[in-house]
């Protein structure tokens, strides 16, 4: 049950009859893992933090540089050289103190990742390099997990949701190649709205699937342009062939994963 201090807290929300006390308990009830907490991981931590998740793990190995301040709106200049996981948690504590917090500030790769994700209910990679992405990936289509995923470019965003089992694929799928692409956020840069903008769409998409509702762009590619203000969605086809969630069309689609709600 919700105490007094949470009806006050979250009494916007729960004026919602798509959320309400019930799915506000669903929200109190989850786990959520950032892998990430730049510029996708901050706005999208301080939303989830502020609507009331029961427990947020947030994984960044990196300190805080200079050059992150522009995008990273968690963070402050005095925090400079501090890592970011911490200062994280540090800054969600004080916006809400109702909400677990847990800090992982050791590098994760795919075996670490699939210990931590059988404990987890839903999964956003906010990270920066392919290497991580398809980790996380991985560790998501073996354990049944819910994904979401962003990422952001100079003025474009792209946003996706991978829900088990999976009919539409995986991030493998779209991308199978692992190596890093020439034009990222730290050769061709990225303006911060723009992270800002598929950072808290991730958590909007977080909080309606915790809460119980469907997400609409579950198999889908969001593809944003900030230049000119607008969307493009493509559908989402899973690939025989790959290595990850391939395998998977060979087995009944109408296993369902994880309860996220």
């Amino acid at each position: 049950m919700l105490n007094d201090q949470e009806f006050m807290r979250y009494s916007r929300q729960l004026l919602l009859e798509d959320i309400g006390p019930d799915g506000q308990e669903k929200l109190k009830a989850n786990k959520i893992l950032i892998v990430g907490v730049g510029g996708l991981g901050s706005p999208a931590a301080l939303y989830l933090a502020a609507a009331g998740v029961g427990h947020l793990y947030l994984a960044d190995d990196d300190k805080l540089h200079i050059s992150n301040l522009q995008r990273q709106i968690l963070y402050r200049t005095a925090d400079i050289s501090a890592g970011k996981a911490a200062l994280a948690a540090e800054q969600l504590a004080d916006l809400n103190p109702l909400v677990n917090l847990t800090v992982i500030s050791k590098r994760q790769n795919k075996t670490s990742l699939t210990n931590l994700v059988r404990q987890i209910d839903l999964i956003l990679d906010c990270s920066d390099n392919m290497a991580t992405r398809h980790a996380i990936n991985a560790a998501c289509v073996e354990t049944n997990t819910a994904l979401i995923s962003g990422s952001a470019v100079g003025f474009s965003g792209q946003l996706m949701v991978f829900e088990p089992p999976y009919q539409h694929g995986c991030y493998a799928c779209l991308y199978p190649d692992q190596e890093e692409p020439q034009r990222n956020c730290r050769t061709a840069g990225v303006l911060g709205p723009v992270v800002g903008v598929i950072g808290t769409l991730q958590a909007l998409e977080a909080i309606k699937m915790l809460a119980g509702l469907s997400s609409h762009l579950s198999g889908k590619l969001r593809l944003f342009d900030g230049r000119q203000q607008s969307w493009s969605t493509l559908q989402l086809t899973a690939s025989p062939q790959c290595p990850i969630c391939g395998t998977l069309s060979f087995i009944d689609k109408t296993v369902s994963g994880k309860k996220i709600a």
